[in-house]
């Protein structure tokens, strides 16, 4: 571990209420480490770095579901599930000789103490700006000390492709908008929409094309919200909780009137789609 790190560890331990030793985590690392052995769990010991891959984007968007439900307890439960991922993973890379689960804390706890200069250094941040700005300025740093004969690292390397679609459209956009690649107004980005969704309707309906376009649509529309201060992801998570609570009320209304869905016409549908949104305003 790295002197600033220590150093930090040292400053951290000395405060009253700092945490001290975790015997479940221990606990439970020997469990991951267990089910891996030639003895264990026929699944688990033949996973790897690929197979699981999905795995951890499955439960970490579980866990951000228990915490836009406001739901403590499921949330302790997801929460678990997605440190299993984490240690699954270190587990598989220490039987490969790859890392350990003790490498993968101390890199994390040395980033964050480098990356937190105004909290154990001496730097001096007032406002979450001023937070962001260090950040980034660490960020450039770490960037610019990578190995010599490295290649480069561009602009938009550093932004998962495994993100959601929206979210990585954001980000990358945000990138680009940040050394002046940018629309001057928001006005300016509609216009980008408008001329998109020209391109789109132009294109055949059902080819590759079309969906090319679609997506440059969407592209478009993202850098909207981005003009408007608006996080595109959460914007159409909010769409989606909606419509999700006025189609049960909708199932509902079916139910009460003893009605299959499917026996209803579009027309009926839309009126009862109606009612709900009405009883939303009451």
């Amino acid at each position: 571990m790295s002197f600033a790190a220590d150093s930090a560890d040292e400053q951290s331990r000395l405060r009253p209420g700092a945490p001290g030793k975790h015997p479940e985590f221990d606990r439970l690392a020997r469990t991951i480490w267990r089910l891996r052995q030639p003895d264990g769990c026929p699944w688990d010991k033949v996973q790897t770095h690929q197979s699981i891959a999905k795995n951890m984007l499955e439960e970490a968007f579980e866990a951000v579901d228990a915490i836009e439900a406001q739901d403590s307890s499921h949330l302790r439960e997801e929460l678990g599930d997605v440190l299993m991922q984490v240690l699954l993973h270190a587990q598989i890379a220490a039987d490969a000789g790859e890392f350990t689960l003790d490498d993968v804390c101390r890199d994390l706890n040395e980033k964050l103490v480098r990356r937190h200069p105004h909290v154990f250094g001496e730097l001096d941040a007032s406002d979450t700006d001023e937070v962001l700005t260090i950040w980034d300025d660490v960020k450039k740093a770490e960037r610019a000390g990578g190995k010599k004969d490295a290649a480069p690292e561009g602009l938009l390397d550093s932004v998962p492709i495994a993100l959601p679609a929206l979210m990585q459209a954001q980000k990358i956009s945000k990138r680009a908008a940040q050394v002046g690649f940018e629309w001057k107004t928001t006005q300016d980005v509609w216009d980008k929409v408008e001329e998109e969704r020209g391109e789109f309707l132009a294109e055949k309906p059902g080819t590759a094309q079309a969906t090319m376009e679609f997506g440059d649509l969407l592209f478009a529309l993202v850098n909207v919200a981005r003009k408007e201060g608006i996080d595109a992801e959460e914007a159409l998570r909010m769409a989606n909780r909606k419509f999700r609570a006025r189609w049960a009320q909708v199932e509902m209304q079916a139910q009460k009137a003893s009605r299959e869905l499917e026996s209803y016409t579009a027309d009926e549908l839309e009126v009862l789609w109606n009612v709900v949104k009405a009883d939303e305003s009451l």
